[in-house]
């Protein structure tokens, strides 16, 4: 199978690498540790490659996985479920905000239905790129039955991992996470309970803009599916199939296959961390390609980044989606690995170091 040939080709960043990059950055022009996480990122770049430098992370790609949620049934959102496919049309023409911050950041988007329940249109003569892959019409309603059967969780999580294999083989070096689907907060807080043991009320939040109401209607939606299907955390496959949505599959398979090929991944927000919860679970190597673009407004965000020990380079007040803070946090993490190339060392510059 696809998913297991990619989990066996994920191995622990190169240590060797890692030193020869922490002792470049101690000799590099600059106090030690003056650039903060940009040195952190450099040094885990470099080990995820087994080069120091590391190649620079471009071109990029970021790769927006849309599906539809069943449990919108519950009324857990205010935006109609039509808006998911009204949205991947609009990305479709450029017109949706993850294609004017692509623009900005020199960064290729590509749409991928994973699992939109109504039917996509794509424009006539429309400049975007649509992958069609879609594993079922949306979910079930994860507060009656599963989300999916396990077999869908894995076809999902393998059309995420081609999707990477398919974006690397096509020259990209840096991969960006993006996500659509109405409702899916509501799936990304259930994941982050199973995975960190967090109650619902603490990782639920106000989503797309609900009042507080309808967020603890989620938290309690949230709690009950949980309470139906007892997911277990180690069992990453079943638990994504129990409360998850095939993006969040789709994702996590993207983050493994990023991981596989030894290429960054850079992270949006609370969808993007739910389910790299998984791919942690699943592989727990991947994170030495992750790397956290932004903190979204979700509790649930933190909560998952505490987990996965994974520091944010944006903190916006952003809770869009779409890839919108990963797509900002791109030219930091290109300014990270140009720092420890192209910067001079004390040494060569003849700049005196620090005194003992």
């Amino acid at each position: 199978m696809l998913l297991e040939r990619t989990l066996a080709a994920i191995t622990p960043a190169d240590p060797g690498t890692l030193a020869a990059a922490l002792d470049r950055q101690s000799h590099l022009t600059k106090p030690p540790g003056s650039l903060g996480l940009l040195e952190d990122i450099s040094v885990q770049l470099a080990g995820l490659a087994a080069s120091c430098p590391p190649p620079l992370p471009e071109p990029a790609a970021v790769a927006v996985f849309a599906a539809d949620h069943g449990v919108h049934a519950q009324g857990v959102s205010v935006w109609p479920q039509e808006v998911t496919a009204q949205m991947v049309a609009n990305f479709l023409v450029s017109g949706a905000a993850v294609n004017a911050l692509a623009a900005q950041a020199a960064a290729d988007v590509v749409v991928v239905d994973v699992g939109v329940a109504t039917p996509v249109t794509v424009p006539d003569a429309a400049p975007g790129r649509l992958i069609r892959r879609p594993v079922r019409s949306g979910t079930a309603d994860m507060t009656s039955a599963p989300a999916m059967t396990r077999q869908e969780a894995v076809r999902a999580l393998e059309t995420g991992i081609a999707v990477a294999a398919e974006l690397v083989g096509e020259g990209h070096r840096c991969l960006l996470t993006g996500d659509m689907g109405i409702a899916n907060t509501t799936a990304s807080a259930a994941l982050i309970a199973v995975f960190t043991g967090a109650d619902p009320d603490e990782v639920t939040g106000h989503g797309a803009g609900v009042d507080e109401n309808t967020r603890q209607h989620k938290a309690n939606v949230v709690r009950g599916a949980l309470e139906l299907h007892r997911p277990d955390p180690g069992d990453p496959v079943g638990a994504v199939a129990a409360v998850g949505g095939l993006e969040h599959a789709a994702i996590a398979g993207f983050v493994l296959g990023a991981a596989a090929h030894r290429v960054p991944v850079i992270l949006d927000g609370v969808i993007a961390s739910s389910a790299a919860l998984v791919a942690a679970a699943l592989a727990p190597d991947a994170l030495a390609a992750c790397v956290a673009g932004h903190r979204s407004v979700e509790p649930g965000h933190t909560v998952a980044l505490r987990h996965l020990g994974l520091h944010p380079l944006v903190d916006l007040g952003l809770r869009l989606g779409e890839g919108s803070g990963a797509l900002l946090a791109l030219p930091l993490v290109q300014a990270a690995v140009r720092t420890l190339r192209d910067m001079a060392t004390f040494d060569s510059a003849g700049v005196a170091g620090k005194e003992a």
